[in-house]
């Protein structure tokens, strides 16, 4: 199961990124990495944490306080491993000082000719254990002969505390939020080309922190750039109060000594990622006056996000459109999960200023406050965007999600013609503009597999919209005509890297393309005038380095994507499940002495999610080592049409386990892998088929590492956020309707045989465990349970538990020990 991006679309980079994160994560979330190695701190050395105590001969007794006490080493380290930990650890610190790009934006130059960019970039700070984040400007410029020159400010400037940064659609201005690490206020500040022109801090009484996760983050300026609308937290309800003398009718002052607050009663939250985030609600804050407004009307049971403002005219009010998840019962887990019901909804924005003075001569009528849902024909809506006239509402599906149950599948896309009279907008008619792959031709399009568009995602035509979406092993990057429906792949068809828009510069696209062995490289893409074919230069970047050794040990490293035969075809697969899956493989341009390299064998999580061929710095350092990696896209993956996706559930821990064996016989036969030194690593549903794997092949691994693994399904469902995630795998498309809180005995009893805890007496292989101690997914009794159970049976095994991390693993230290701990564990059984 895996965190895992829609993009992984999914990971795959946060993750990119990007890359789409699901439940239950891949570890495959590409990070897009660049910048200066020198950023980095100096590499953590492991010393004693405090003297042994023991007998001290009589000379040391003599030389009293000069005798150095015996080396004590760190706990789960033997003086043969010290040696490869230091060395490790100084390689994987020359990988984590390269850097993300996060974002990009572009701005017309003032006198018309050429343009600027703006890029978010972040990167690992280990001693703080944050991202820094900064942002790079460059001056665009075009010669005569179609080329491009990107002029790169000197240095980036750093970003300290920016949750996020939205500039204004003119680009005059720029939104900066800070959000509060306590109680106190939030920032909003408002920056000119020159200067800063506002700051307003809105206190905690009005509204919490700012949503800035991507989900139901949404910021949006108006046309006229007087207001922005948002979405943050809903102040904290009001909790009991009691003294001495019991309860306090009306209550006291915050810091009353005499008299206590209460807990109150318990709020749901919106599980993974969100600890403390119980509803999100819309805002808008008035960037002349500080006003802040929240949208009147919502319903209480109604969570909003990605919020835009809808086109604007004289003779109506003006009105904002969101995306609206109800939740009257429960709140399952909502990040990296499509299948949650969601519609778009529109609200009458408040009124401020002048409008406001008008609107108290007369008494408010409900009509005004009614929040009208615009796509009730539609189980699943999410993403609104607005054509440059205004003319078209656009908007992405997951309805095959929210219909079968599956955390994530095939996307559709979406259009309503917008009414100028709004009247008319509860009958406006939805247009399916591209309709879900159930089987892609050999070659052919898959389905679209998105999750996001970019902010400004139009051509000048104002038909033609850019988007990423994941095609096979790979993301791409895809336009479509939104009036007749017409799709391209505009990315180049003859590459296995991955391709991904950061933003559109006019009617040209600044991309980043990069692979398992290849960093990051900017991109640009243009027409030429006499030709309808998109062409790809590179543009040379400082955010896009590394170290020289890491330089040397990448150009030693060649990949490609090997389609995998599906094994023991019968008779009532479907045609698309009946298709080769596709595995991405990364070893040296030759043979080392005419030796093979142990293998890796990388799985990635949902399992409704993909491993992308992207750059992902812990994936390029264990190939660094010296290993071989086989990165498998078992049938179930994105990026493959539905029918393969659909193939899987009611058949986990044996379709995808067989898989995977597949795989690596198809390597082993190809003769870039030898059966005698192979480990592997998997996170979430990843770190499922892990287990699987030791347990059902044993005489096959030498050695394993589980991020976050579900290994007893029977004790997850009752302790994690997305219970019916168990259900609908184990049962396939009856799992939705069996669904239920209070799991019978007979449903435990299957959950149990289909996992991994089921294998553990056969299990012989060493094996590492990464657990997140914050994680809601896959609580980290699931994995210390099957672990303890190796030790108890004298299996290899180590624990390593992050107090503070969650089921990504991803703060910068965990990340970073993690992948010091996997590199040296596998070289003490691989090598």
């Amino acid at each position: 199961m895996g965190l895992a991006a829609k993009k992984s679309i999914v990971a795959a980079n946060r993750p990119r990124e990007f890359v789409r994160r699901l439940p239950l994560p891949t570890i495959l979330i590409p990070s897009f990495p660049t910048a200066h190695s020198s950023l980095l701190p100096t590499p953590i050395k492991l010393a004693p944490s405090s003297a042994p105590i023991g007998r001290v001969s009589a000379a040391a007794r003599m030389e009293g306080s000069k005798a150095a006490p015996a080396k004590t080493l760190p706990l789960g380290l033997d003086p043969t491993m010290e040696e490869e930990y230091e060395s490790q650890s100084k390689l994987l610190g020359e990988f984590a000082s390269i850097s993300s790009i996060d974002k990009a934006w572009t701005f017309k130059s003032e006198n018309g000719i050429g343009s600027h960019a703006m890029f978010a970039i972040s990167q690992a700070n280990l001693l703080a254990n944050q991202r820094r984040k900064s942002i790079l400007s460059a001056n665009v410029s075009k010669g005569s002969n179609s080329s491009v020159c990107f002029q790169w400010a000197p240095f980036p400037v750093e970003m300290t505390g920016v949750a996020t940064m939205l500039p204004s659609p003119s680009g005059s201005k720029l939104l900066v939020v800070r959000n509060p690490e306590s109680e106190s206020p939030v920032q909003f500040e408002i920056w000119s080309q020159s200067h800063l022109e506002k700051e307003f801090q809105i206190p905690q009484s009005v509204h919490g922190s700012v949503y800035t996760d991507g989900w139901f983050e949404g910021i949006s300026w108006n046309s006229d750039e007087t207001h922005i609308a948002y979405v943050a937290e809903e102040p904290t309800p009001a909790k009991p109060t009691f003294d001495g003398q019991g309860y306090k009718k009306c209550g006291s002052e915050e810091k009353d000594c005499g008299s206590w607050k209460g807990v109150g009663e318990w709020e749901e939250e919106w599980g993974e990622t969100y600890a403390g985030k119980r509803r999100p609600v819309i805002f808008i804050i008035d960037i002349n006056s500080g006003e802040v407004q929240p949208v009147k009307g919502i319903s209480k049971h109604l969570s909003a996000g990605q919020v835009v403002w809808a086109p604007s005219t004289e003779t109506s009010p003006q009105y904002l459109i969101f995306v609206g998840w109800s939740s009257e019962t429960r709140k399952l887990g909502i990040k990296y999960c499509y299948n949650r019901p969601c519609g778009l909804y529109a609200a009458r924005a408040p009124f401020f200023g002048s409008d406001a003075k008008r609107e108290q001569k007369r008494e408010i009528s409900e009509e005004d406050l009614l929040v009208l849902n615009v796509t009730q024909g539609i189980s699943s809506a999410f993403f609104p965007v607005f054509s440059p006239d205004g003319k078209h509402l656009l908007f992405l599906s997951a309805r095959n999600s929210v219909d079968s149950g599956a955390h994530s599948a095939t996307e559709s896309l979406h259009r309503i013609d917008w009414p100028a009279n709004l009247q008319a907008l509860s009958s406006a008619k939805i247009v399916e503009m591209i309709s879900v792959v159930q089987c892609p031709e050999d070659g052919g399009f898959p389905g679209i597999y998105n999750g996001s568009f970019l902010r400004k995602p139009w051509l000048s035509d104002g038909t033609t919209i850019v988007l990423n979406s994941v095609w096979g092993s790979s993301e791409v990057i895809l336009s479509v005509n939104v009036s007749s429906g017409d799709l391209t792949r505009i990315s180049p068809s003859d590459s296995n890297a991955a391709w991904r828009a950061l933003t559109l510069n006019d009617d040209n696209i600044i991309a980043v393309s990069s692979s398992p062995i290849d960093l990051p490289e900017i991109k640009y893409g243009y027409k030429e005038v006499q030709d309808d074919a998109w062409n790809w230069s590179s543009v040379r970047s400082p955010m896009i380095k590394c170290s020289a050794r890491v330089k040397s040990l990448l150009s030693s490293r060649e990949f490609n994507i090997l389609k995998i035969p599906v094994k023991d075809v019968s008779a009532n697969l479907t045609k698309g499940a009946s298709k080769p899956y596709e595995a991405i493989q990364v070893s040296r341009t030759s043979k080392k002495y005419g030796q093979l390299d142990p293998l890796i064998v990388f799985l990635h999580g949902g399992p409704h999610a993909v491993s992308l061929s992207s750059f992902s710095k812990n994936i390029a350092f264990l190939a660094s080592l010296g290993y071989s990696l086989l990165i498998v896209n078992y049938r179930g993956s994105l990026g493959f049409g539905e029918e393969a996706l659909h193939s899987l559930p009611g058949k986990i821990g044996t379709q995808d386990v067989n898989d995977v064996l597949a795989a690596i016989d198809h390597a082993i036969d190809k003769g870039f892998a030898s059966p005698n030194r192979i480990a592997v690593i998997g996170g979430s549903h990843g770190g499922f088929l892990t287990t699987h794997l030791i347990g059902q092949a044993p005489e096959r691994f030498a050695a394993a590492a589980a991020r976050n693994p579900v290994c007893n399904l029977a004790s997850m469902v009752g302790t994690t956020d997305i219970p019916d995630w168990c259900y609908f795998e184990v049962y396939g498309s009856e799992g939705k309707d069996k669904f239920t809180e209070a799991a019978s005995a007979a449903d435990l009893a299957i959950f149990h045989s289909k996992s991994p805890i089921s294998h553990i007496s056969k299990v012989k292989t060493p094996t590492i465990f990464l657990i997140g101690a914050q994680d809601l997914r896959v609580p980290q009794s699931n994995g210390i349970q099957y672990a303890r159970s190796l030790k108890e049976k004298g299996v290899e095994t180590k624990i390593m538990i992050f107090p503070n991390d969650v089921h990504g693993l991803e703060i910068p230290r965990t990340d970073y020990e993690s992948f010091i701990n996997i590199g040296v564990w596998f070289k003490k059984y691989c090598k």
